[in-house]
């Protein structure tokens, strides 16, 4: 299969890009300043000249609170972006996956993972944005499109609050850390290695199309989740102190409640992702290894 990855300079981009050409893939990792999905003339150029079978959109803005004063670019990225993809891959007769979040839901009020099925409600402006891409994604190409919703996605490559909590474990004597946010600690390479796995299956056919939730089992707050950087890192859990989001005030509001539900795997024959303990615990080698270079 020919693969063709968006936003291949992002975390989750690099590790698509690496996870396929370690299956022996042939993939085309674009990253923005090569390809603007943006821009009409430049998504058909590139699956022009590519010919994919496979297109795996990571582009995204993802400034979370930048969206706020700046939805019209926010849209313009997450949901025409997705929507120019989708019609070119229709055209061609191209799979694609899309990159979502788990900002599409209000996580308030709530202690039940959310479910694939499950109205979104919003409640930023990037979550409108990105909750408009994939209605984009299926509407242009339907049976022939997933979308794949993430969050808490940690990684080798980038800025994320793994890697974070690891450089003010160097730095500081203790570490204040919000316990009112629940969510779904995730891998970038285990998601990556999914987006492998449902590629090669997508098809109006079977159960391989659709909205699917790529996180990791279990859930943590970001406290719990700090805690366990810091006991896997040698270093004593206790350093990291509990406090709530008050102490972080930003202009657009976190879910308080980010778990998602995984039963749409299952239609497609794969399993839900492993438990997040186990899934960080391999993780941190890797990090530190991209830490210390």
């Amino acid at each position: 299969m020919r693969w063709l990855v968006t936003g291949a300079g992002g975390m989750l981009g690099q590790d698509t890009v690496h996870e396929l050409r370690g299956r022996g893939e042939d993939v085309t990792g674009l990253a923005r300043a090569v390809l603007d999905i943006t821009e009409p003339a430049a998504v058909q150029r590139a699956l022009a000249g590519h010919r994919p079978d496979v297109v795996v959109n990571c582009a995204a803005y993802t400034a979370v609170d930048a969206a706020e004063t700046d939805e019209e670019r926010a849209l313009l990225v997450n949901g025409e972006g997705p929507r120019l993809l989708a019609r070119a891959c229709a055209a061609r007769g191209a799979g694609l996956i899309h990159v979502s979040t788990d900002y599409v839901f209000s996580g308030e009020a709530r202690d039940v993972p959310y479910a694939e099925d499950e109205e979104p409600d919003p409640r930023t402006a990037y979550g409108r944005t990105k909750l408009a891409g994939e209605r984009a994604v299926l509407a242009e190409l339907p049976g022939g499109s997933a979308v794949l919703r993430t969050g808490w996605l940690y990684g080798a490559h980038g800025r994320n609050f793994v890697r974070t909590m690891l450089e003010l474990e160097a730095a500081r004597e203790t570490v204040d850390v919000v316990d009112d946010q629940r969510g779904q600690p995730t891998w970038s390479a285990d998601v990556a290695a999914r987006i492998a796995d449902l590629g090669p299956r997508i098809s109006p056919d079977t159960g391989a199309h659709g909205i699917f939730h790529a996180t990791a089992s279990g859930e943590a707050s970001w406290y719990e989740l700090a805690r366990e950087v810091f006991r896997l890192a040698g270093a004593d859990p206790d350093r990291v102190r509990r406090t709530d989001s008050r102490a972080f005030v930003r202009p657009a509001p976190r879910p308080a409640y980010s778990v998602l539900g995984h039963e749409r795997w299952r239609a497609a024959g794969l399993a839900p992702l492993g438990d997040w303990r186990s899934a960080l615990h391999e993780a941190l080698p890797h990090i530190r290894k991209e830490m210390s270079q």
